[in-house]
């Protein structure tokens, strides 16, 4: 009688794995304790043995799928025996009802029949088990160059604040200086605070040129220009726009600027050239209320900066504690070109821009 060669559960937490690679094909002959297939879990690989000698008459499952366990994968026999298990009615009513396939069930019945129990368990199998999503160019690019961000480099995160109660005064003004203006004629730019940041974070960068470096084959190269990337979600995943030489723009052409490759991200247009050549990279999720985090470096730059959320947050001043608007930085560079105290200091000169804004950003 045929045998059929079922995924086993490989510990508690195991619901399902992903079949790789068949090691024998169907028509092939096999010897007990041959190993049938390469199977992985979400921690590790390991082999399904043939439990019998025989020809391996059909295979159930194709490579790059996800199973739940206890699906039948293949089943072993003699050449030109039937690798239909025997099934009770009641079994076959249920599979009809349910849609499911009763040609890949283990039976647990006499002699490997396949009774309701059986169908049964396979269809609630596969109503809880998510069905596995390919995974998008885009992702494994993403993917792959975090894992390398990590595995190249010494990578350490500082965290501090700033307080930008001048920044929202100063946003306050740009949108009534929009509200005052009669339609949205060329060159009236709505500008962010996100605009705001990058533009003192460029400033900053002017006078930390270790900063604005790449680490490339154990040499630190310095750049004299500040090319500006961003991190932005689109529907196909993080992707990072560049504003070339954005030291020379005013805070209007670099908000421009960031809105048209926002755009073009956004909308899938954005060239291949304006997603690479950045200096530095500013990841802001504090639009979406995280206070801090630990953004990973974009190869081969040694430094990323990380903003958060606006909080109030109280502080002592002349004796007596109010309250500011604070808003979060978090800055990780790589130890191998920057050590703590200049890292320190960089973060320093930022929050000083950033309470200074006023004096940098005059708005008509």
């Amino acid at each position: 009688m045929a045998t059929p060669v079922e995924l086993p559960k490989l510990g508690n937490t195991v619901e399902e794995c992903l079949v790789t690679r068949w090691i024998k094909r169907k028509g092939e002959s096999v010897s007990a304790g041959d190993v049938v297939a390469e199977i992985e879990t979400d921690k590790t690989t390991f082999d399904v043995t043939a439990p019998v000698a025989g020809t391996v008459l059909e295979i159930f499952v194709e490579e790059g799928a996800v199973v739940p366990v206890f699906t039948k994968l293949c089943i072993i026999g003699n050449p030109g025996e039937s690798v239909s298990p025997p099934i009770s009615p009641r079994a076959r009513r249920f599979a009809a009802e349910h849609d499911v396939d009763s040609t890949s069930i283990v039976g647990s019945g006499p002699g490997g029949r396949v009774i309701e129990r059986d169908v049964q368990r396979a269809h609630a199998a596969a109503t809880t088990s998510p069905a596995a999503q390919p995974v998008s160019r885009i992702r494994e690019t993403i993917a792959r160059r975090m894992r390398e961000s990590l595995a190249s480099t010494a990578q350490y995160t500082m965290h501090a604040s700033a307080d930008a109660s001048g920044l929202v005064v100063l946003r306050a003004r740009i949108k009534a200086s929009l509200r005052l203006r009669s339609g949205q004629a060329p060159g009236v730019q709505d500008i962010t605070i996100n605009h705001l940041v990058t533009f003192c974070t460029i400033r900053a960068l002017l006078e930390a040129r270790p900063l604005n470096a790449e680490f490339i084959e154990g040499r630190i190269v310095e750049r004299s220009e500040v090319h500006i990337g961003f991190a932005c979600d689109t529907p196909k995943g993080l992707m990072v726009p560049v504003v070339r030489n954005a030291q020379t723009l005013s805070i209007r052409e670099l908000a421009l600027r960031m809105d048209a490759l926002t755009t073009q991200a956004v909308e899938g247009t954005i060239a291949a050239d304006d997603l690479s050549g950045a200096t530095f990279t500013i990841s802001n999720l504090g639009s979406l209320g995280v206070e801090s985090f630990t953004p990973l470096i974009n190869l081969p730059q040694v430094a990323i900066l990380g903003v958060g959320a606006l909080q109030l947050k109280p502080v002592r001043t002349k004796g007596t504690v109010e309250f500011i608007e604070a808003l979060g930085l978090s800055l990780t560079c790589d130890h191998q070109a920057i050590d703590g105290a200049p890292g320190a200091r960089f973060l320093q000169v930022i929050r000083e821009k950033i309470e200074r804004i006023e004096l940098m950003c005059p708005i008509e």
